[in-house]
């Protein structure tokens, strides 16, 4: 194990996986305002030390934190609009919308008004904060608002379907846009601006109270993104920047035609050729956020599957190889984040051995341990110390929807196992989560709450309107679930 994983997971502990917009309370989605506050509270009274979420980075309309428009910049839906009242740059607003579609709209313009706020009455201190900022994260912000400004001058549209001297970087073109669209770029500019500092401040709270943050990084990036847009040349792409491959999974068990998941791949040996420069930029964005990140799709980093952009499946796809050691160990001399290895699904014995050679926890499912027999690796008898075990993810069912769809043998084998009534469900898998030898335990919030299966947050291979908007509310708190908390943390030594 290396020494930043290391001194990390050098003690056991437990947390909630909670993406920040199923907070409650405010318009739309949560945000970085009181209840996010409140939830860290939450967590330090229930003797809890880790809050873990989803990719913070801006989605696209389906709201997916998995294909971002750029793997820097952040979600400006998460500012809190109520902090920028107490700021001076916004006027109270006694009756937001609180429904999504209409408060997506809503939360930009009013983040327009802010801006105008801050020009008027910022001190001079916090335009020099703004410049330091502007400064600072030049090498992905301009491009990033740059983009952000064409695709709205383009109605969204992806950058591929620009005109070719937009779509192209040409300079001159470039140069001209910025001129005519530079109100558009600042507005970007100052959203990704207050969502640092908002984020910091948040972040300086949980560290005060005890509470780490734990992100997420998905291993690709999103075709229609400033990254792939404005870095075409670590892209294996075609003239007209289209993907000459993309990124899935193998046909298996579960599909006989695989996954495709559409995101190009990266062109590995131009990466490697000038030291990784974009993935440490990439993990340095990620430090200033957290104290800890799982990395999606840990398996591809060792080799990823290409399937050929003209097929319509990833039936045609081929395993590629790629160097993930020579990545990981650039990566460790240049900077000291701890990170996780998202190892589910088949893994092969080259990956373990990536994932040992770095000492990179993995993760365990307990809604994965019930199908199969004894030696099955999620049962919490067949855990490693260097885990972190969840009684689910984002894209599985809650435990009590993923227990009650069970059939009635598996039912009664995971009580016979779990020494506990069906009736309890899902206290006994969180229980297990918690006596686990792993490292880490990690529960949704849905578990916590003991929410049905309509209240799962994702349900991949889905386009529905629900996914990624769950929220919760306070009052479902069950009474004294903080002291329950409390009690299994302390019980088996997490706390």
């Amino acid at each position: 194990m290396n020494n930043t994983t290391h001194n990390f997971f050098n003690r056991r502990r437990a947390g909630i996986l909670l993406h920040p917009t199923s907070l409650p309370g405010t318009p739309g989605n949560g945000d970085l305002g009181e209840h996010a506050y409140r939830f860290i509270d939450f967590l330090a009274d229930s003797g809890l030390t880790i809050w873990q979420m989803l990719p913070v980075n801006p989605p696209h309309g389906d709201l997916s934190p998995y294909q971002c428009q750029s793997s820097h910049a952040t979600n400006p839906l998460l500012i809190s609009l109520d902090r920028l009242v107490g700021q001076g740059w916004l006027t109270e607003d006694a009756s937001p919308p609180m429904e999504l579609r209409e408060a997506i709209p809503y939360r930009h313009a009013r983040l327009k008004d802010a801006y105008t706020g801050f020009v008027q009455k910022a001190s001079h201190a916090e335009r020099d904060a703004y410049a330091e900022f502007i400064a600072t994260h030049a090498h992905w912000l301009e491009d990033y608002a740059l983009f952000r400004a064409l695709k709205e001058e383009h109605q969204e549209h992806p950058w591929w379907e620009w005109p070719a001297a937009y779509r192209d970087r040409n300079p001159k073109a470039l140069a001209e846009v910025q001129m005519k669209l530079a109100a558009r770029i600042e507005q970007t500019r100052f959203e990704q601006f207050v969502f640092s500092n908002q984020w910091q401040d948040l972040k300086h709270y949980a560290q005060v109270v005890g509470v780490s943050l734990f992100g997420d990084i998905p291993i690709f990036v999103a075709e229609d993104s400033a990254d792939v847009w404005a870095s075409r040349e670590y892209f294996l792409l075609d003239k007209n920047g289209r993907p000459t491959v993309v990124a899935g999974v193998p046909p298996d068990y579960f599909s006989q035609t695989g996954q495709r998941w559409g995101n190009p791949h990266y062109d590995w040996d131009k990466m490697q050729k000038n030291g990784f420069r974009w993935w440490n930029e990439r993990i340095k964005t990620m430090q200033e956020l957290f104290d800890v990140v799982r990395i999606d799709h840990f398996r591809g980093f060792e080799a990823c599957w290409q399937i050929p952009s003209s097929c319509p499946t990833a039936v045609e796809g081929r395993w590629v190889r790629v160097p993930g050691e020579a990545l990981f160990e650039t990566l460790q001399k240049n900077t000291a984040l701890p990170l996780v290895a998202e190892d589910l699904g088949i893994i092969t014995d080259e990956v373990n051995r990536l994932r040992n050679r770095f000492g990179f926890p993995g993760m365990k499912i307990l809604q994965f341990a019930f199908d199969s027999n004894a030696e099955n690796p999620y049962l919490p008898h067949n855990h490693t110390q260097n885990s972190v075990v969840y009684t689910g993810t984002h894209d599985n069912n809650t435990t009590l929807g993923w227990f009650q769809e069970l059939p009635m043998s598996v039912q009664q084998y995971v009580c016979e196992y779990l020494h506990a009534p069906p009736y309890d469900m899902p206290w006994p898998l969180i229980e297990s989560a918690f006596a686990s030898c792993a490292i880490l335990a990690v529960v949704p919030m849905q578990d916590i709450l003991s929410a049905d299966g309509r209240q799962r947050m994702n349900t991949p291979g889905t386009t529905n309107d629900q996914n990624w908007r769950w929220r919760f509310k306070w009052e479902h708190l069950p009474a004294g679930v903080n002291d329950k908390l409390r009690h299994l943390a302390k019980f088996y030594g997490r706390v």
